[in-house]
């Protein structure tokens, strides 16, 4: 009876120790500035900025310079449907290549048609005749929209010469001639093919851990600069035992970004139409575990800040890597075997990948069983390490308080002898 009262006891001693070290640490989120503007105003206002600069999904209008050597009814022709596709316009007419070159090189178009001088008249021979298409590779979207619109005006009137010469007499034989093996493009998922579409939820994910690593990473630079180890070390039996440590200062951030990440993952996309086929049972599924990995992640990492400066440069440099890594912006199956396994130590990757499958292409929970697992054995993995690292930051402390007091004790003592003498 006593050994059950005694366990009751220190339970409720760690859950109020818990809770006065998550209060402590909420109090100091809203009083740093820095911490307060990474955690709560870059997550609110950021992904709208990005989401905007986005909205338009795809690139319209790109300007085009021509140059027609050929002056002829067919270039025209091909001019004018160039002209009246949405993807392009022609902003230029250049008397020669070099002349479009340079009006290329000073981006006023970002591509340029050339028309030899004989061209229509080896169309009319029957012979192959060449369209030279010059993109500026500088943009991928702007060579995709001329290239792509380029190809598909020359197709459209190959057709159209095809069945001049094919002498036939129905449409049906037609469109038979000019296209033997039917086919039908149906966009899967990205149906809007849009860019935004497919980069913002990627984006949104990585905010999430980017921004806590920022969070967390200042607050704890913050207590070093100022050689305030409050964070660390017990100064009241409230901070005696690593595991209440830990978890008081993760419920702070868990709390916060609970929110934070209920805003960016279902309010954000609604906000400006982005694809959102993701279930919210599924979804909190998956933010649970990626949040808590992203939290202790960012622990860990903490112990190696000393400088609030220093976390900001280390974000900065490894948000374009982490967004590589997740397989989004280049194929994953194309990523070399040993950059796949630095990934793996990441929660972005595993937060990412889970995140466009349900909200993306509208899976289950069940059909993201992989990436699910392996959130929750990166939550187990650095809490761990987390409550190590604290715990021998812990012991440093005491070490370095310890032998700030012999000195003291020692001067004092120095001082004493001193004045007897």
């Amino acid at each position: 009876m006593e050994r059950k009262e005694g366990l009751l006891h220190t339970i409720n001693e760690g859950i109020h120790d818990m809770c006065y070290i998550w209060k402590k640490e909420m109090k100091a989120m809203f009083l740093d500035e820095g911490v307060l503007i990474f955690c709560i105003v870059v997550p609110l206002f950021y992904p709208l900025l990005y989401s905007w600069a986005y909205n338009n999904e795809v690139v319209r209008d790109i300007p085009v310079a021509v140059v027609d050597m050929s002056h002829s009814h067919m270039s025209r022709e091909f001019i004018r449907m160039m002209d009246a596709s949405p993807d392009t316009r022609v902003a230029e007419f250049c008397s020669d290549l070099e002349d479009g070159k340079r009006a290329m090189a000073r981006q006023e178009v970002r591509g340029v048609l050339y028309f030899p001088s004989d061209f229509e008249t080896k169309v009319m021979r029957m012979e192959q005749s060449p369209v030279s298409v010059y993109c500026d590779m500088s943009l991928m979207l702007s060579y995709k929209a001329v290239y792509q619109t380029a190809v598909a005006v020359s197709q459209q009137m190959s057709k159209g010469i095809q069945i001049q010469l094919s002498g036939n007499t129905t449409d049906r034989q037609d469109e038979i001639a000019t296209q033997p093996l039917a086919y039908e493009e149906v966009p899967v998922f990205n149906s809007t093919g849009g860019y935004g579409n497919a980069v913002i939820p990627a984006v949104l994910i990585i905010i999430i851990q980017q921004t806590l690593l920022l969070g967390i990473g200042l607050s704890a630079g913050t207590a070093r600069e100022s050689n305030r180890y409050r964070d660390l070390v017990p100064v009241s039996r409230h901070y005696n035992g690593i595991f209440r440590i830990v978890l008081g200062k993760s419920l702070c951030y868990a709390m916060v970004y609970a929110v934070m990440g209920a805003y960016l993952t279902m309010v954000v996309p609604r906000i400006f139409g982005f694809t959102s086929m993701a279930d919210r049972s599924a979804l909190l599924a998956l933010l649970t575990p990626y949040i808590l990995s992203c939290i202790f992640f960012g622990m860990m990492l903490s112990c190696l800040i000393r400088y609030r400066e220093n976390v900001i440069l280390l974000v900065v440099f490894t948000s374009l890597p982490f967004l590589f890594l997740t397989g989004v912006s280049w194929p994953q199956t194309s990523i070399p075997g040993a950059w796949q396994a630095v990934s793996w130590l990441f929660p972005s990757t595993f937060g990412v990948r889970g995140f466009i499958r349900l909200n993306s292409m509208g899976a289950s929970l069940s059909d993201i069983t992989q990436e699910y697992q392996a959130l929750w054995l990166q939550v187990l993995a650095y809490f761990f390490i987390t409550c190590i690292v604290y715990r021998f930051q812990i012991l440093h402390a005491r070490r370095h308080a310890l032998e700030r007091l012999d000195n003291i004790k020692m001067h004092a003592e120095e001082a004493k002898t001193t004045s007897n003498e």
